[in-house]
């Protein structure tokens, strides 16, 4: 979604003056804006010189953490001269200390930055990252990927306009949000997969008579809420209302019945015991376990969740992505993972490029489905014939060709994640009513755009 808007609102400059207080300004610069670009393009790496290239990624789990590692050997095999010193944390970890990172004269020469305006936005106003658009040029980014993926990691100099401007990251993989199952509690349940959400709305209370766990979540981080919801929403939202919502961008209101009936199916479903009891005390990755250890019979998530269950449950596992009608394409969360970027601070940058241009190549795109993962580019071509990841490919295909792929609502504002999940903690242990909910998010949302 584009940006049309010339002013910084009030609350743009006030989060941007709150992340200047934290994190100061561009190492070797006086002032904040977009970093600047001097080095002249070199495409082969074979012509720098030995050099140690630092990249912080956040591809823990074990299908995400084994691509990156084959990717990273076969780098160093092609470019003797270059070593990648790799510094990899979880997701939340990377978020808290990246920040700090990006400040010092230290800073990595290759991140993965959350797309949203709390993350990239604001280091691309303090002028913490790099625009990759004549890279971009020299290796053809443009016809490899398309423009819809593209635009997820474009912002203007300021930072205000999401979705157009200059390039500041390149994504490995695809992501959608869903619904896993295990299969044997289906079948023990005698339920069939369910085509509509009417029918998943029906089994998870079939499970929940039955003396099952319907649904599992591990919402400690606040952030997983966030999968359950969005899904819900896509099905009771228009599709455009959600995504002028979730890119932060004017015409839109959280203050609707449709927002408030999506809000109420959440609390209703946590009222009527469908969920785990304790869900924003279990952690996120204990939730999936459980589900592999057959605890539960559907957990809502995204897609790169997919190799870690077949790890643990092989072809006991299952993925489906429900739309409002059967046969028609779902409307869910989704988009592409954190893409990598290259920070002002780097003394490699013509490396940096190439170290992002290889791991998003056609040969990357094999490695990543061979190890589980959904390549952003290609990915029909690159799908299994079977198991959780033929589902998983085929439900992005579905969304994307036939439905709507809508954006983490966490992109909305510098402070929507935070807004967001708190207020998702309160409606699911009851504290707040769906009215309630949807008003402190028209708060955060209407203060970003007004």
């Amino acid at each position: 979604m584009k940006r049309t808007r010339k002013l910084i609102v009030s609350g743009v400059a006030l989060a941007a003056a709150s992340m200047l207080a934290l994190t100061g300004c561009t190492p070797g610069s006086d002032s904040t804006g977009p970093a600047e670009e001097t080095t002249a393009v070199e495409t082969d790496v074979s012509k720098l010189g030995d050099l140690t290239l630092r990249v912080w990624d956040q591809e823990v789990r074990g299908g995400q953490n084994e691509q990156i590692e084959k990717l990273n050997k076969a780098f160093m095999d092609k470019y003797p001269n270059v070593t990648i010193e790799r510094n990899s944390q979880s997701f939340d970890d990377l978020g808290k200390t990246l920040r700090l990172a990006l400040t010092g004269d230290e800073a990595p020469d290759v991140v993965q930055a959350n797309n949203a305006r709390n993350s990239m936005g604001q280091f691309v106003s303090a002028g913490q990252l790099v625009p990759l658009d004549k890279w971009a040029d020299a290796y053809k980014w443009d016809e490899r990927f398309s423009e819809s993926v593209l635009n997820y990691t474009r912002y203007s100099d300021d930072a205000v306009t999401f979705g157009e401007g200059s390039l500041y990251g390149v994504p490995q993989v695809g992501e959608v949000v869903g619904v896993f199952y295990s299969k044997p509690k289906l079948a023990e349940l005698g339920v069939e997969l369910p085509t509509d959400w009417a029918s998943f709305e029906a089994a998870l209370k079939t499970a929940k008579d039955k003396g099952e766990t319907p649904m599992l979540l591990g919402n400690i981080e606040k952030w997983p809420g966030i999968h359950v919801f969005g899904p819900v929403q896509g099905a009771k939202v228009a599709a455009e209302d959600v995504q002028k919502l979730g890119f932060g961008n004017p015409g839109a209101s959280w203050e609707t019945a449709d927002n408030e009936a999506a809000a109420q199916t959440i609390a209703d479903w946590s009222s009527n015991g469908f969920f785990n009891e304790g869900v924003n005390g279990t952690d996120y990755d204990d939730a999936w376990q459980q589900l592999a250890k057959g605890n539960g019979v559907f957990l809502m998530g995204g897609s790169w969740l997919a190799a870690d269950l077949e790890d643990a449950m092989g072809d006991d596992v299952g993925f489906f992505t429900p739309p409002v009608t059967a046969g028609e394409g779902a409307h869910t969360t989704g988009g592409t993972g954190l893409p990598f970027a290259m920070t002002s601070g780097s003394k490699n940058q013509n490396a940096a490029a190439a170290y992002i241009d290889f791991l998003t190549n056609d040969d990357a795109m094999q490695i990543l489905a061979d190890t589980g993962n959904l390549p952003v580019v290609g990915t029909e071509k690159y799908a299994p014939e079977s198991g959780v990841q033929h589902d998983v490919y085929g439900a992005f295909g579905d969304v994307t060709d036939s439905g709507v792929l809508l954006p983490y609502l966490d992109y909305a504002t510098p402070t929507f994640a935070d807004t967001l999940g708190e207020a998702l903690q309160q409606l699911l242990d009851g504290k707040i009513s769906p009215k309630e909910f949807t008003a402190a998010l028209e708060a955060d949302y209407a203060d970003f755009v007004g």
